[in-house]
C-alpha cells in the first residue's frame, strides 16, 4: 500500500519522467489482485484526471494503459471513465485507441453514445479500435438463458 501511495502523489511530481514511473506502478498494482474494487476506482479516479490534464503524451498514454489494466479483475462504472471523453478530440490516435477500449471495456451501454462518432473516425485503426468498443458493449448485454447442446 505504501508503493500505491508514493506513486499516486508522484503523478503531481513536476518531472514528466517521475509522473510517467508512477503511472506504471499504478498499472502493476492494477494488473495484480492486490487492491480491492474501492481502492482501485480511487487509483483509476486519478489516472483518469492525469490522462486528461497531461500536457506530455507518453505519460498521458501510460495513465491510458494502466487504467486498461484495470478491466482484468474489475468493473468500472462509466462515470469514473466518462472525463475522458471530453479529452479525446485533442488525443493522438494511440490515445483514442486506449480510450475507446476503456468505454467500451466499462460494457455500459451508455457509453456507446461516446464511441459511437469514432465509428467514422478518418484513421481505419481509431474506427477498429471504435467497432471493437462497441461490440464489447453489445456482447455484455443481457443474453437470453443459454441452451446446452
Amino acid at each position: 500500500m505504501n508503493d500505491m501511495f508514493a506513486a499516486l502523489e508522484t503523478l503531481t511530481h513536476r518531472g514528466p519522467n517521475r509522473r510517467d514511473v508512477a503511472a506504471d506502478t499504478l498499472g502493476d498494482l492494477l494488473r495484480g489482485t492486490a487492491l480491492d474494487t474501492d481502492t482501485a476506482n480511487l487509483v483509476v479516479g486519478r489516472l483518469v484526471s492525469l490522462a486528461v490534464n497531461e500536457p506530455v503524451t507518453k505519460v498521458r498514454e501510460s495513465a491510458l494503459n494502466s487504467i486498461s489494466e484495470a478491466f482484468n479483475h474489475h468493473r468500472l462504472p462509466l462515470d469514473l471513465v466518462e472525463p475522458l471523453a471530453a479529452a479525446m478530440p485533442t488525443m493522438e490516435r494511440e490515445l483514442l485507441e486506449h480510450t475507446l477500449y476503456i468505454l467500451g471495456a466499462t460494457h455500459d451501454p451508455q457509453a456507446s453514445t461516446l464511441i459511437e462518432p469514432f465509428l467514422r473516425h478518418p484513421d481505419p485503426q481509431v474506427r477498429e479500435q471504435a467497432r471493437l468498443a462497441a461490440a464489447a458493449i453489445t456482447a455484455a448485454e443481457p443474453e437470453s438463458p443459454t441452451h446446452k447442446p
